[in-house]
C-alpha cells in the first residue's frame, strides 16, 4: 500500500474513533480556515495513555493524521507522548504536504498537546513549541 492509499485507509476506516465513557481528559479544536473539527480524549492512568479516542470531520488529511496519531499514542508514557512532534506526522503521512495543509495535518496533534495542557501533564510553554499560530 503507497502512502496515499494509507492515508485514504486511515480516513475510510479511522483508528480509535468514538468517545471514551469516563476520559481523564477531552479537548476539541478546529481550524476555522477549513472547518476541519477534532475532538479527543485521553484515559491516562499514571503516567501512560492506556486510552485514546478521537472525533471529526473534515478533510482527508487532518482526519487520517489524527487517526495516525491515535495509533502513535495508545500504550505509550506521557513522557513519550509528550515529545511527539510535527516531524513524527509528517513522518507518518509519508508524502510532501503543502503549507495550506499544514494546518490541516496538525490539528490533531494540536488536539493532543491541549489535552496534556489541561490534565496537567505537559507544561503549556511546550504545547506552544507545537502551535505556531495553527
Amino acid at each position: 500500500m503507497d502512502y496515499r492509499e494509507y492515508i485514504l485507509d486511515h480516513y475510510r476506516d479511522p483508528r480509535n474513533y468514538g468517545r471514551l465513557e469516563n476520559p481523564t481528559v477531552h479537548v476539541e479544536d478546529s481550524n476555522p480556515l477549513c472547518g476541519d473539527q477534532v475532538s479527543m480524549d485521553l484515559l491516562v492512568e499514571g503516567d501512560h495513555v492506556t486510552a485514546v479516542r478521537f472525533q471529526g470531520r473534515g478533510c482527508a488529511i487532518s482526519q487520517a493524521a489524527t487517526s495516525m496519531l491515535t495509533e502513535m499514542v495508545q500504550g505509550k508514557s506521557v513522557q513519550e507522548v509528550v515529545r511527539l512532534g510535527k516531524d513524527d506526522i509528517l513522518e507518518a503521512l509519508g508524502i510532501p504536504i503543502s503549507p495550506a495543509r499544514m494546518k490541516c495535518a496538525f490539528l490533531g496533534l494540536r488536539v493532543l498537546h491541549k489535552s496534556l495542557v489541561l490534565a496537567g501533564l505537559e507544561r503549556p510553554e511546550h504545547a506552544d513549541e507545537h502551535d505556531d499560530g495553527l
